[in-house]
């Protein structure tokens, strides 16, 4: 799942780089995710929050999603990653996911608007870290001893039920937009 998760990350960090890009460039550019008032990149571009470091955040991405692809790939390639490598992505991912979530909440309360790319990096980020936290569980890396196959087995599960949370929190924070999506609105 790292390597999926990276590479998917990385993909959307370089497109949503390349539409900040264009829209410094360019203050009149409709971003390709600009798809309507809610669906909007465009609108969280032009925010704040959407450079919260002093550059645009999916640089961020661009930097670190290709470190956990790499991490990814040695994963599959059946060679074990030490514990310290384990412990940084466990950091990393943490911190991904905290700012991930302050991005959210930016998008649903105080921006009023949603950046399908930037969903997809919140995916991405979710994924990373629950995997990430369940492997180091499993092999008892965060200290005491190793999770046992009840986790191992069942973990989907709690990943499943994060999802869900998000996307209960997306469609209540636009009632409206969703409700007319499928009639009832």
């Amino acid at each position: 799942m790292l390597l999926i998760g990276g590479l998917v990350g990385a993909v959307v960090a370089l497109v949503l780089t390349i539409e900040k890009l264009d829209l410094l460039e360019n203050p009149d550019y409709i971003p390709s995710c600009s798809i309507d008032p809610v669906l909007s990149c465009g609108t969280i571009m032009k925010t704040w929050q959407a450079s919260v470091l002093g550059f645009p955040n999916p640089v961020i991405g661009l930097l670190t999603f290709p470190v956990v692809a790499a991490c990814g790939a040695v994963v599959v390639s059946r060679t074990e990653l030490p514990r310290w490598v384990w412990l940084a992505l466990q950091a990393g991912s943490f911190a991904g996911v905290l700012f991930i979530h302050w991005l959210i909440v930016q998008s649903l309360v105080v921006i009023h608007a949603l950046c399908p790319y930037c969903m997809v990096a919140w995916v991405a980020v979710i994924a990373i870290f629950w995997f990430t936290t369940v492997h180091n569980l499993r092999e008892g890396n965060l200290g005491g001893a190793p999770a046992g196959e009840t986790l191992a087995r069942r973990h989907g599960w709690g990943l499943a039920g994060w999802y869900l949370l998000v996307v209960v929190a997306v469609v209540a924070s636009f009632p409206a937009y969703f409700g007319a999506m499928v009639g009832l609105g």
